[in-house]
């Protein structure tokens, strides 16, 4: 079974009732302390960490003064922009003590279902991971309408975690896990430790109540779980309102491990090289020794450039005999791949006019 213990990137979710107390609207400040001292625990040990985090619109809606009842579109994105200070500023306060420096970023699922925004994303989160940085992701709330809305950080908690390879997602809930049944209306349902495939069984024990400030019910969870899973993410659901919820987790509070498929690397790469080509790329024989040798693609070892591609399009690999070596995602249009063919990476914005990533296809961005 998986645990926390062992994993590399973890991506943890927050929802609204466990971040702001549903009768006064103020923020639960001890709780976020407890959490910020867990995150402190995992940083301490390797572990990247990405918070997933709902609350501006609770937060903004008590500043604000509005009502508890469902509110307009423009209340909502009023709420959302008076909220997001406050809840960034409010996780900056609790991990600062502990040396650990916070980013806010903003996300819609346009961002993720176009290619070269998803690109932008990944390579932003990778960057604050790189240094050391606990990104604080949340649906932009202040501009998403109904058509570009996950409308539930479940599913956009796992969405990040297939964006940035995490091995774990991790959903502090309402429930301390997964059940045959509503166990507030079955006396007999029981909760699963392990769920190693999501079946139509299991499809149809989901129901779709969620608390009070959230909007997110068992069904998005399990959807949650099916995108995690078949990325190679391992993914829990435990009550989150405790204490210090993530020690908890660790040291066996109730709750569903869902087991991934795979690991999250073999999975994108699948998907990948599942992809249908936009172009071809052909390179020199020192390139094609570097890729085998888990590289990433620089310009210099590119010799021809074909097709109509954009940044983020997938593109078959050729080596100098015109086998196909392997597909990638490039991070260059077909325009600018043909500029920089052949030059060093450190001459890309002198031939382009403006800077550009070293690389023309990143390894974790190709399978070979």
């Amino acid at each position: 079974m998986a645990t926390l213990s062992d994993a590399q990137r973890v991506v943890v979710k927050i929802g609204s009732a466990l971040l702001v107390d549903r009768v006064s609207g103020d923020l639960r400040s001890a709780w976020l302390k407890s959490l910020a001292a867990d995150v402190a625990v995992l940083k301490a040990r390797g572990m990247d960490v990405i918070l997933v985090s709902s609350g501006s619109i609770a937060l903004g809606r008590g500043v604000l003064g509005l009502p508890r009842a469902e509110l307009a579109l423009e209340q909502s994105q009023a709420a959302a922009a008076v909220g997001q200070i406050r809840l960034a500023r409010a996780y900056e306060e609790v991990l600062g003590p502990h040396d650990i420096t916070t980013a806010q970023v903003l996300v819609t699922l346009e961002d993720s279902a176009d290619r070269r925004r998803y690109l932008n994303s990944r390579a932003t989160l990778e960057t604050l991971l790189g240094y050391g940085v606990v990104p604080i992701v949340n649906e932009n709330d202040t501009i998403a309408t109904d058509e570009i809305r996950y409308g539930d950080n479940d599913r956009l908690a796992a969405q990040v975690a297939v964006t940035v390879g995490a091995d774990r997602l991790i959903l502090l809930s309402d429930v301390d896990g997964f059940y045959t049944a509503n166990p507030n209306d079955d006396p007999d349902a029981h909760r699963y430790d392990v769920i190693e495939e999501i079946t139509a069984e299991i499809e149809a024990m989901a129901g779709d109540a969620g608390s009070g400030l959230s909007k997110g019910g068992m069904k998005t969870k399990l959807l949650a779980a099916q995108t995690a899973t078949a990325a190679g993410c391992a993914m829990a659901i435990t009550e989150g309102s405790r204490m210090n919820p993530l020690q908890g987790l660790e040291a066996g509070a109730p709750a569903t491990w869902f087991t991934a498929q795979m690991d999250p690397q073999t999975a994108r790469k699948g998907w990948i090289g599942a992809m249908k080509p936009r172009g071809l790329i052909t390179i020199d024989a020192g390139a094609a020794r570097a890729l085998c040798n888990g590289k990433s693609l620089l310009p210099a070892g590119v010799t021809r450039v074909e097709g109509d591609f954009g940044r983020g399009d997938p593109v078959a690999i050729l080596d100098h005999n015109g086998h196909k070596m392997g597909q990638g995602l490039s991070r260059y249009t077909a325009l600018e791949a043909e500029k920089i063919r052949g030059h060093h990476s450190a001459e890309i914005e002198e031939v382009l006019g403006y800077p550009g990533r070293a690389a023309l296809i990143h390894r974790d961005d190709m399978a070979v």
